[in-house]
């Protein structure tokens, strides 16, 4: 997908698996995700960094978007399209949601939110999904006041560690 901007000095970008920079980046957000409160787990090893980055790139269904201020990447999204068997029809799962502390709070979240929301319209999904902490109440905000909304009746998110 093409570059998307915002404005001269807020932008948002696929991430270009070619760009060292971008690599880089994104495997320093992802530790910075799982070093956070909300976040959890133990940080990625070099190679856990390169199957990361290896499986991201050849998922033919895996968007990264990254949010760039004045050219420094300071968040992003991992997303992946699916299909829905109730709508007949393509969806976006927010796999990961992420923002450095300092960019908390200054608009940044609903941002990346419209992109990707931009994105799914652009993919003619019908919904987008996330899952979000229990514990997590800012995000929750965030997500309710862009129209997300528990399920009807409320599931709950199970994992079976292999």
């Amino acid at each position: 997908m093409a570059l998307i901007v915002d404005t001269h000095s807020e932008k948002f970008i696929n991430c270009d698996f070619t760009d060292v920079y971008h690599c880089t980046r994104l495997c320093e957000l992802v530790n910075a995700y799982i070093a956070d409160p909300k976040g959890g787990g133990e940080q990625l090893t070099d190679r856990q960094k390169l199957h990361l980055l290896d499986g991201l790139e050849t998922s033919p269904n895996a968007i990264v978007l990254f949010a760039l201020l004045e050219e420094e990447i300071i968040g992003y999204t991992v997303a992946f399209l699916n299909f829905s068997t109730f709508k007949a029809a393509p969806m976006l799962n927010i796999h990961d949601f992420f923002l450095l502390n300092p960019y908390r709070g200054k608009g940044w979240g609903r941002k990346m939110l419209h992109k990707i929301n931009d994105v799914a319209h652009a993919l003619n999904c019908k919904k987008i999904t996330l899952e979000v902490r229990k514990d997590n109440q800012i995000a929750q905000l965030l997500y309710f006041s862009e129209d997300f909304s528990p399920t009807i009746p409320e599931m709950l998110f199970w994992v079976k560690e292999l």
